[in-house]
């Protein structure tokens, strides 16, 4: 049966088991393959062909859920600007922060209760109760729909208990007679609940919470990012040849078929195979190959990679959705959409908290009752235990550690993407390292030079970095850069002549000079002597790139050429085994080179020459086998990889496309920052489980109060900000994390 995919943007969800419950919803449907994920809020859904994507979206809304179908990519586009998610949810706190402010100052200072104070407090507390906590009932409503109970449950049942006794306190209470005052003393003892309001609790429960939704907010990825920007990669108009002259188009014209030219230093547009000239193409952010390939006629091309060298004109294979380029998205698309699901820690421990609340309001209501008491008093003791349940810390507790700590991270250069990456830090034992541009520096240098007998180093890099220095090829770059560092000025060149795919020739002060392979110096009958043909040898068998030099008749000096290992890796290869990680080496380069860079930093397990796709797989295969991995990468062709992983840590010196797929940044580019990443979040999650504890534990100790009926409104209050205080405080200590650097 033929299927196509559809990707719904789910809206709605408040946790994981939200995502869990349209997942099913979805899959009951005849012929339906569908996967939610709860971070991305996004669906993937296989359906039969003929079958209308018109019947998902109302099987999401069935569930209680809001879901739209992908837009038309132009309409996308034109919406994309207008578009701000976090703007209601800011407006929702502004609004309660301006309310709720005069209403706790008023409940909590005796000095400010004028007559009818508290008049003035339900006036400002029921749009905060209406309107600001809107989405805490919604969602609780959803929950409790299905049998659910979550953060939200607990705190739209707390608010509108408060919300709801202090109504009737006042309209049949005694609450609401002229001069009634809160007093300021944390007594206990039994008192008539008639008398008491917690407008306060209510409005400022909601106020916190969504403080905290909205710095959560913030900071959490957005998904598809990681997309976009790859598929921003690609050429954005093309030269075709028609009729024998070029002509410039949009590359979606592209056709396949078309030839088309790509002069040096622009990205060959789409996948194809060159029909003329001859290049050296830099395809390391596709492949994490270092060394620029040398290509001609008959070879393919891949799109988005860099021609470095002589033009070329290329007739295309692929195009769109078939290309590379394209497919390395799909890879990051179906490893975010995969991606193991995150539930609050809040909303897994609401799932206990609240039925047991419930219970104990349930209890507390029966007892009374049964022990003879008045049916005001019962009641009040029953609502009372609804009230001191619901924690404002709660809604503190993960975004003011996270605030905090990213806070602290961005000053060691550390960027956290969101809450959700957290947990999985504290699980890894397995750490995953890109080689190119990640434990090495990802450019090419020049670590050796080697001279025949009679020849200084000096003269042979003088001469060699004069005619690399007419060159645009990255090696000669790297041959000049380290002759000019050694010799100074170098000396003039005449006669220069590129030949194609073998090197360079020219005049230097009067010596015909060449650089390049072996077989152009073999042409002049260049050959190298034994002592040179050894040091060639050695080189490329550690992975190196070898240039040989030769001058007036004869091969004088071969020079070294490789992608350097950075300064640090090794110390935080050593750094990563201290915190029980297990470091892998992961390179699309070859296995000599990927060899030697690991015995340099201290790595036993090497994966070598491997695709874009395969990393994927080797990420995967680790994870089946049982380990949770972390990978470290910094280029296009890690970001699938970043994003399958437990947890991506990119590179902040890499590609926007691999900073995208990540859920850690080391903006340092550094290694010892990825040790100092994993320590971070580890204490980060440490200091938000430590809140949560606490966040409950203010409250749970004034619940048997409240059951006993001896909860007053200053006790209700004390309990809020005590907890607070310390939650904000416990937060506050992670400013004190101190980098291994």
């Amino acid at each position: 049966m033929a299927t196509t995919d559809v990707e719904l943007a789910i809206d709605g969800m408040t946790c994981a088991s939200c995502a869990a419950r349209i997942e099913r919803k979805l899959n009951k449907l005849d012929g339906v393959t569908a996967t939610v994920n709860y971070a991305t809020e996004k669906a993937r859904v296989t359906l039969p062909e003929g079958v209308d994507p018109a019947v998902l979206v109302e099987q999401v809304e069935a569930a209680g859920y809001r879901a739209a179908l992908p837009a038309p990519p132009d309409a996308e586009v034109a919406d994309e600007p207008a578009q701000d998610p976090i703007r209601p949810l800011r407006q929702r706190l502004v609004g309660s922060v301006v309310l709720s402010v005069p209403v706790i100052a008023m409940a909590m200072i005796p000095a400010l209760q004028f007559t009818y104070w508290q008049w003035i407090s339900l006036t400002l507390a029921a749009p905060v109760l209406v309107w600001a906590a809107w989405p805490f009932h919604r969602a609780a409503w959803q929950n409790l729909r299905h049998g659910a109970a979550t953060m939200d449950t607990l705190i739209s049942m707390g608010t509108l208990a408060a919300f709801a006794w202090s109504v009737y306190a006042l309209l049949w209470g005694t609450a609401g007679e002229p001069g009634m005052t809160h007093p300021f003393e944390l007594t206990i003892e039994r008192m008539s609940g008639e008398a008491n309001i917690y407008l306060e609790v209510a409005a400022g429960v909601t106020t916190f919470i969504l403080a905290g939704r909205y710095f959560e907010a913030r900071s959490k990825r957005r998904a598809g990012a990681a997309l976009r920007a790859l598929l921003e990669l690609g050429a954005k108009d093309v030269a075709v040849l028609r009729e024998g002259r070029e002509e410039r188009i949009p590359v979606e014209a592209l056709t396949v078929g078309d030839r088309f030219v790509v002069r040096p230093g622009e990205k060959i547009a789409t996948d194809g195979v060159i029909e003329d000239g001859n290049s050296a193409v830099d395809a390391s952010m596709l492949t994490g190959e270092s060394v620029p390939v040398e290509v001609g006629p008959g070879d393919a091309v891949v799109g988005a990679t860099v021609n470095a060298g002589g033009r070329l004109v290329v007739r295309a294979t692929r195009i769109g959705a078939d290309t590379q380029l394209a497919q390395m998205a799909k890879l990051v698309e179906d490893a975010q959409t995969g991606k193991a699901k995150v539930q609050r820690l809040a909303d897994r421990i609401s799932a206990v908290f609240v039925p047991i609340v419930i219970a104990l309001a349930v209890g507390t209501l029966t007892f009374w009752l049964g022990a003879g008491g008045s049916a005001a008093a019962a009641f009040t003791a029953a609502v009372a235990v609804l009230i001191i349940a619901c924690p404002c810390a709660l809604g503190l507790a993960t975004p003011t550690a996270l605030l905090v700590g990213t806070g602290r991270g961005a000053q060691l250069g550390i960027l956290i993407k969101g809450p959700e990456v957290l947990e999985s830090t504290r699980r890894v034992d397995t750490v995953v390292l890109d080689k190119t541009g990640t434990v090495t520096a990802g450019q090419m240098s020049l670590v050796d030079v080697a001279v025949a007998e009679g020849v200084s180093r000096e003269e042979a890099l003088s001469l060699a970095g004069a005619l690399e220095n007419a060159s645009e090829h990255p090696i000669a770059r790297a041959v000049v850069t380290a002759a000019r560092a050694e010799v100074g000025d170098l000396p003039a060149v005449e006669n220069f002549t590129n030949v194609e795919g073998l090197g360079v020739q020219g005049i230097v002060d009067g010596h015909a000079v060449l650089v390049g392979r072996t077989a152009l110096l073999d042409e002049w009958s260049h050959h190298l002597p034994a002592d040179l043909a050894t040091a060639k040898a050695d080189a490329e068998g550690q992975g190196r790139t070898a240039v040989a030099v030769g001058w007036d008749g004869a091969a004088r000096a071969v020079l070294v050429v490789a992608d350097t290992v950075r300064p640090t890796s090794a110390r935080a290869v050593a750094l990563l085994r201290e915190q029980g990680l297990t470091p892998v080496l992961l390179t699309g380069d070859n296995e000599a080179a990927a060899r030697s860079v690991a015995a340099e930093v201290g790595i036993d397990e090497v994966i070598a020459e491997v695709l874009p796709k395969d990393k994927v797989d080797v990420v995967r295969r680790l994870q089946s086998e049982g380990r949770v991995v972390a990978m470290v990468g910094d280029g296009v062709n890690d970001a699938a990889a970043l994003a399958a992983a437990d947890l991506g840590l990119a590179m902040g010196t890499g590609t926007d496309v691999a900073i995208e797929a990540s859920d850690l940044t080391l903006v340092r580019g550094d290694l010892t920052a990825a040790v100092d990443a994993i320590r971070l979040s580890r204490r980060t999650l440490r200091t938000i489980k430590g809140n949560l504890f606490w966040a409950f534990a203010y409250n749970v100790a004034a619940l048997p109060l409240a059951a006993a009926g001896l909860l007053n409104p200053m006790i209700a209050g004390a309990a809020m900000a005590f907890s607070s205080v310390f939650v904000v405080s416990n937060s506050l200590r992670l400013r004190g994390f101190r980098s291994v650097a």
